[in-house]
């Protein structure tokens, strides 16, 4: 039941749903488009991103260049550079020499740049958006409530830009367990001290994550004194794909070129490029590898098992009055099952994209793909089944149809800089055909001319 609702006589030309890197990106990048009167909306408080893994020692893994703007507009005032002088930490960073930056920087860079946009209000959870189909005067009308007061507020947009982000992803059969005890590895530092009392600690995953996770673990072992085990269904602990020819894939040629190919051709192409955004850094293997190697001096025992080929079918919690838990595993290279006992399970299993419940009311306006998933267009726009000026962009919800780079930080910039000129209409940023050496695909070789703006 609804106690107080009041509506905004404006009509905006763009709301956006959630502000994460993406969505901020955007707002920042607005400012060169003062005729698009924009406002975005989100839950929290105030900026945060994946407070649970701002691990101390822990780096983007993008350059610093892949802020929210640089890589659109390096002039402008919310690059990290300047965020840099304004932190009176311009020299700090140039006797640093380092190209990727502090997790934590680069999480409190985020809240600077967001602290100085007045068209980004926290504290306002989307609850329901509808298409109102007015002619001429057609807009979407988006349902907020205050995180604090509980007031409902009503707003309306000609376009929507979406961008909630993605969500940790637990096995459902995993879902009804103890969180203190079994959970996401986005939730570690706050499961910390639950972590400290341990007798013994698994590690699920071979993501960046869980290797993180781990190393922190294991540098902290002696002091604690807990048992460390890290599995994996994975055919080993691999180092992600970091070769300069194999990041042109994270380019704006490589996203043309992947959406040009059927959705079948997208999909199969997608499952072989795991290693590209999926596996470990070759700094993180060897920071494991280097600590492990010293606690082993002297014939010291090793301080930890790591388990590839194994996944985890069941977990189950042993009524022994010491809060233990069962894991039932199978090898993939033998046929029999093992158990293995520990006090602590930290899932580092991933993220999935998730269709909001906010736009319910939406999916009958939405085209869908065989799969449920959203069908989008070059610029960024979903598929509509009507004819209308009313547009939905989306933002990190296309890796399936613009490939591997659409979560990565680096390809923010560019991708606004699209939605942003098909807003427009006019080109308020230069998107360039040619930003790569090599080639994608069997077309033509192209001049480094600019890509023309959608009227």
């Amino acid at each position: 039941m609804i106690d107080r609702q009041r509506e905004q006589e404006t009509v905006f030309d763009l709301i956006g749903v959630g502000i994460g890197p993406f969505n901020l990106s955007l707002a920042a990048m607005l400012k060169a488009a003062p005729e698009i009167d924009a406002l975005f909306l989100e839950q929290k408080s105030c900026f945060s991103w994946h407070p649970g893994l701002l691990l101390e020692g822990t780096t983007l893994q993008v350059p610093f260049l892949a802020d929210l703007v640089t890589m659109a507009d390096p002039t402008s005032p919310y690059s990290f550079i300047n965020y840099l002088k304004e932190q009176r930490r311009l020299y700090h960073f140039y006797f640093l020499e380092r190209f990727h930056i502090p997790r934590r920087e680069y999480d409190h860079y985020c809240r600077w740049v967001s602290e100085q946009l007045h068209t980004c209000r926290f504290g306002q959870k989307v609850v329901d958006i509808e298409w109102i189909n007015a002619g001429e005067e057609s807009h979407y009308r988006v349902e907020a409530v205050n995180i604090q007061t509980k007031i409902h507020t009503i707003y309306r947009a000609r376009n929507l830009v979406l961008g909630v982000g993605s969500v940790p992803q637990v096995n459902p059969r995993f879902a009804h367990l103890p969180t203190i005890d079994v959970f996401h590895s986005a939730h570690f530092l706050d499961r910390w001290e639950r972590c400290r009392q341990a007798h013994s600690i698994t590690v699920v995953g071979s993501g960046q994550s869980a290797a993180e996770v781990f190393y922190t673990l294991l540098q902290q072992q002696e002091e604690h004194g807990y048992r460390l085990d890290w599995f994996t269904r994975s055919p080993g602990f691999f180092p992600m794909e970091y070769s300069k020819l194999g990041l042109e894939h994270f380019s704006p040629d490589y996203i043309r070129h992947f959406h040009s190919l059927t959705q079948q051709q997208r999909d199969t192409t997608l499952a072989k490029q795991d290693l590209l955004y999926k596996g470990i850094s070759a700094s993180t293997i060897s920071d494991i590898y280097e600590l492990l190697y010293e606690r082993t001096v002297g014939g010291r025992p090793l301080p930890a098992r790591l388990l590839s080929h194994t996944a985890i079918e069941t977990i189950e919690r042993i009524d022994d009055g010491e809060g233990r838990y069962r894991l039932q595993c199978q090898h993939r290279d033998h046929p029999e099952l093992f158990f293995h006992e520990t006090d602590v399970v930290i899932l580092a299993t991933g993220y999935a994209h998730r269709i909001p419940d906010c736009i319910t009311n939406l999916r009958p306006l939405i085209q869908w793909d065989d799969n449920e998933r959203y069908i989008i267009n070059a610029d960024y726009r979903l598929n509509l089944n009507i004819k209308t000026d009313n547009h939905i962009y989306i933002q990190n919800g296309d890796l399936h149809t613009h490939g591997v780079g659409a979560p990565d930080l680096g390809l923010g910039a560019h991708r606004n800089a699209v939605i942003i000129n098909s807003l427009a209409g006019r080109e308020v940023y230069p998107v360039f055909e040619r930003n790569v050496f090599q080639q994608f695909g069997r077309s033509k070789q192209t001049s480094p001319d600019k890509i023309s703006v959608r009227g």
